[in-house]
């Protein structure tokens, strides 16, 4: 066994309805610079609020 790093993402967006909070918070994760470059390197959990 090796290591691993992961990353959960808890995003408050006050607001927004979930589903509109969901689709930016995806978008938002695939242009992210730092979503690119760890991108199948990391494990990213992304939880809305």
């Amino acid at each position: 066994g090796g290591f691993a790093i992961t990353a959960d993402l808890e995003v408050s967006l006050p607001g927004l309805d979930r589903a509109e909070a969901e689709k930016l918070v995806e978008a938002a994760h695939q242009i992210c610079p730092y979503s690119n470059a760890t991108r199948n390197n990391v494990d990213v959990g992304l939880t809305i609020a």
